[in-house]
């Protein structure tokens, strides 16, 4: 019986345990990233281990994130950064040279080997046949001193793709109609491989915005073969030498296959306030938009820009809508700048921004009170941008163009421009002088890290005891983000490497008073309903609680990665044997939980107020239960390496 890609490249990087479905696996992690929203914390975590260099086969740190610089604090956190890189043995890709996953892509992914990022698209490697998974940052500092990652194994779910896209419709579809068939929890447990006839007709960049917007299902991770479309690719990129041709078996065995016409996928949308809220075009069209971005680490790559350049060019964008570009590498951007086509962007009226995150994650260009913004971004969670009253939607690029031109919801396939073909250049233009590469080992060692007095020491939690007790600090519903725990935005990124004060906005966009109940309660639960803490790997989400007391976190049923970050930081996550037991609690209610023996289930749960017993489960092995007992992974891991 063959393999399957996903089982090819996992086998060949096993740690430890067995590769059945649900069980723990460990495996060696090659390359490892980080951004400047989670890299802070994830070096001050990495500094905490007391190692002299990075082990890791390749790691990269990028500064994409907080990017306005308003005051010193960015600037601070970027020196950090930098100073950090030169002195571990980390590539610093600078300010300015463009968006993690896209410089990532271009420049750093390789066919066959693992990479984990502090940042939850992370899978956009994917696209070039590499096991590429999103994790919070504790877990990628210990992937850079050489400790293994461990994943439940998932299932693998055969993605096969026939025929080919119609004009106008493209990859970012494709990822949006799987989404209205699969929902943003829909993928938990799974790992996306595609397949079929199909795959001949996506380059490199259409199949990385797929694996990107994986993410937003629950996924694992998604990936593609590496093949002739994959060497082109790095022929072009002059890195050949990085190619191996990596495929399933033909006799490869699947845990569910799952089959998509291309040819008959039309325009979507994703509707406020989920990247799950699918509609098609139709549904939409006609109802008029104020604000169209093209750009972010889902839709910036050389072929996106150039087709909505070529959409607009000889043209004008309506008068009603403010618009803008956010290439997403610095290579794009000469692309688009040596062939002309900023031109087109600048006299059709588009504003061009840096080659940066910037409006995804709520840096600038917020849309006015109550507008409609448009964007080719991968989430469009409340309050996101920038403005909680707008309402965001998710399109292709070639809807975004279709709005920009018009005004309103088009279907790009009505505007009348005949259709074309863009084709990626012969050779990408190389200039990596804006990543920094790691210095030699006696010259790294003379290196001072610079540390501003916005960069605080993370703050780390006490051993367990055999009790938990307080009160439910908040209850909350379906499909929590962790944009709702830990909101992104110009005003709180520059406090991600100060948690005593970003801890102040935790559930703000819900709750105002949360903080303020939190302390003066000194702690206490969380209780929420299905899929919490979608969205982010921002392990943010689970230290900020933390560091106000939260003990335990219970709900109906966990995201992946934030369940992880919980256990790194010393709050106990437990789900609700019988879920009906979510509609009998109330914010206030005072609990205890014994968790004096987690290897035993289930959890007794003590409700005062009620005057009720609850029966909780969870699924932590027996290294998690003793990570939980440390107050973190942190902890546990120094321990473990003294030998204590």
């Amino acid at each position: 019986m063959g393999l399957n890609l996903t089982r090819k490249i996992l086998s060949a990087h096993l740690v430890s345990g067995k590769m059945e479905v649900g069980n723990s696996i460990s495996i060696r992690i090659d390359h490892t990233l980080t951004q400047d929203a989670t890299g802070t914390m994830a070096y001050l975590e990495f500094e905490r281990l007391g190692l002299d260099r990075v082990k890791a086969e390749k790691a990269i740190s990028y500064a994409d994130h907080n990017m306005l610089q308003a005051d010193f604090r960015n600037q601070d956190d970027h020196k950090y950064l930098e100073s950090i890189a030169k002195r571990f043995g980390i590539y610093y890709s600078r300010p300015g040279n463009g968006i993690c996953h896209q410089v990532n892509l271009e420049r750093f992914d390789v066919p066959g080997k693992t990479l984990i990022g502090s940042d939850s698209h992370t899978p956009t490697g994917g696209g070039i046949g590499m096991i590429s998974i999103g994790a919070g940052g504790l877990d990628v500092a210990l992937a850079m001193a050489g400790e293994p990652y461990t994943i439940k194994m998932p299932k693998i779910v055969n993605i096969h793709l026939k025929g080919e896209l119609q004009a106008f419709v493209s990859a970012k579809d494709v990822a949006l109609y799987l989404l209205s068939k699969y929902g943003v929890k829909g993928g938990r447990g799974r790992v996306f491989e595609y397949t079929g006839e199909g795959l001949k007709t996506l380059n490199v960049p259409q199949r990385a915005t797929i694996t990107n917007m994986g993410t937003e299902m629950g996924l694992t991770t998604s990936i593609f073969p590496s093949d002739k479309i994959t060497l082109d690719f790095l022929k072009k990129q002059n890195r050949e030498k990085d190619w191996i041709e990596l495929g399933a078996d033909q006799d490869a065995t699947y845990d569910e296959v799952f089959e998509v016409d291309l040819s008959e996928i039309e325009p979507m949308v994703a509707k406020p306030h989920s990247p799950g809220n699918i509609a098609p075009i139709s549904e939409v069209e006609g109802q008029s938009v104020d604000q169209v971005i093209i750009g972010s680490c889902t839709n910036s790559s050389y072929t996106d820009l150039v087709t909505v350049a070529k959409m607009l060019d000889g043209k004008k964008i309506a008068e009603n809508i403010s618009a803008g570009l956010l290439p997403g590498s610095r290579q794009i951007l000469t692309h688009l700048s040596e062939e002309g086509w900023i031109k087109s962007f600048v006299k059709a009226g588009v504003r061009i921004l840096e080659s940066a995150c910037g409006p995804c994650i709520g840096m600038g260009f917020a849309p006015g009170s109550n507008e409609i913004s448009v964007r080719t971004f991968n989430r469009n969670f409340l309050g996101r941008s920038g403005t909680k009253s707008a309402s965001v939607f998710l399109t292709s690029p070639e809807v975004a163009a279709a709005c920009m031109l018009i005004g309103k919801f088009t279907d790009p396939r009505k505007l009348g421009i005949k259709p074309f073909t863009i084709k990626l250049p012969k050779k990408f233009i190389i200039d990596d002088s804006m990543i920094i590469p790691p210095l030699p080992i006696e010259e790294a060692q003379n290196i001072k890290i610079v540390k501003g007095p916005n960069i605080k020491p993370l703050p780390l939690k006490n051993t367990l005891p055999d009790k938990l007790n307080g009160e439910v600090l908040i209850k909350v519903g379906e499909d929590i983000t962790t944009d709702h725990i830990m909101p992104a935005g110009a005003q709180i990124l520059p406090f991600r490497s100060n948690i005593p004060e970003i801890s102040k906005f935790v559930f703000r966009v819900i709750d105002e008073k949360f903080y303020d109940r939190a302390m003066a309660k000194h702690g206490g639960f969380i209780v929420a309903g299905e899929n919490y803490g979608q969205g982010s790997s921002r392990e943010h989400a689970a230290i900020a609680p933390s560091y106000l007391g939260v003990k335990a976190v219970i709900v109906k049923s966990f995201s992946r990665i934030h369940l992880a970050n919980l256990i790194n930081f010393g709050i106990v996550p437990l789900e609700f044997k019988n879920k009906a037991d979510y509609d009998t609690i109330d914010q206030g209610d005072k609990f205890e939980i014994d968790v004096t023996n987690l290897n035993k289930q289930p959890v007794k749960m003590k409700n005062f107020t009620k005057d009720k017993e609850y029966e909780l489960v969870h699924t932590f092995t027996k290294n998690q239960v003793a990570i939980l007992k440390e107050g973190g992974k942190l902890q546990f891991v120094k321990k473990h390496n003294k030998g204590e």
